[in-house]
C-alpha cells in the first residue's frame, strides 16, 4: 500500500475537519447555488477543485516550499488574496444597494454574470488563499511516511484524497442550497443574502490580512 493506513486515517480526520470548517470557498459556493441555481453551484465548485489541483502540483513539485520560505511571497499572496476578496465582496454589497436583485428569472446578479465568471472567481478564490497553501504544504507533508512509497506518489494521493472528500461535502451544500432556493428567490431575500455575503467576504479579508500580512515574519 502507497499510504501508511495509520497515519491516512488520522490525515483523513484532519482533512475533513479542515474541509468543514467554513471558508471564502464555502461561502462562494453557497451564494452561486442559492442565486443561480445548480448550475452555478456546481460552476464554483469546479472551480474550487481547479484551485485546489493547482496547490496539489505546486505542493508535489515544491513550488509551495518556495512561498513558504520566502515570507514575504506568502505575504503578497495573501495580500492579493485579500484584496480579491474585498472586490467580490464589494460586487454584493453594491447589488443590495442598488437593489439589482431581479433578471428575467428573478436571480440574483450572480445569475446573469454566467457561469464561466463564477468558475473564474472561485478558481482565483481558492488559489489566493494562503490557508489552503498551508494545508497542502505544511500540514499534508507531515502524513507522508519515509519509505512506505514515493513522496512525490504519497503527496499526489493524499492531496487527490482532500480534492474528493472537497468534492462529496461542497456537492451536498449545492444540492442543499439548490433545493433552498426556491423560497430564496424573493428580491428582498436575495438582497439580504448579498448584503450578508460581501460583509462576510470583506470580514474573511479582513482575517487573512491580520493573519498572513500584518502578522510579523
Amino acid at each position: 500500500m502507497p499510504l501508511d493506513p495509520e497515519l491516512y486515517g488520522t490525515f483523513l480526520v484532519v482533512a475533513l475537519a479542515a474541509i468543514l470548517s467554513p471558508g471564502p470557498d464555502t461561502l462562494l459556493i453557497i451564494r452561486a447555488a442559492l442565486s443561480g441555481g445548480n448550475g452555478h453551484g456546481f460552476a464554483a465548485l469546479i472551480g474550487v477543485q481547479i484551485g485546489l489541483l493547482g496547490h496539489l502540483a505546486a505542493a508535489v513539485f515544491g513550488l509551495s516550499i518556495l512561498l513558504l520560505a520566502a515570507p514575504l511571497a506568502l505575504k503578497g499572496v495573501a495580500l492579493a488574496g485579500a484584496l480579491y476578496l474585498c472586490w467580490l465582496g464589494y460586487r454584493n454589497l453594491r447589488a443590495a444597494a442598488k437593489g439589482d436583485m431581479a433578471g428575467e428569472s428573478g436571480l440574483a446578479p450572480v445569475a446573469k454574470v454566467g457561469a464561466g465568471t463564477v468558475c473564474r472567481d472561485a478558481i482565483l478564490t481558492n488559489l489566493l488563499n494562503p490557508k489552503v497553501i498551508l494545508l497542502f504544504i505544511a500540514v499534508m507533508p507531515g502524513f507522508v511516511a519515509p519509505g512506505q512509497s514515493s513522496i512525490p506518489l504519497q503527496l499526489a494521493l493524499l492531496g487527490a484524497s482532500i480534492i474528493l472528500l472537497n468534492i462529496i461535502w461542497q456537492g451536498a451544500l449545492v444540492l442543499v442550497a439548490g433545493r433552498a432556493r426556491r423560497w430564496l428567490t424573493r428580491p428582498g431575500v436575495q438582497r439580504g443574502i448579498a448584503l450578508a455575503t460581501g460583509l462576510v467576504f470583506i470580514a474573511f479579508a479582513g482575517l487573512m490580512v491580520t493573519e498572513f500580512v500584518a502578522a510579523p515574519a
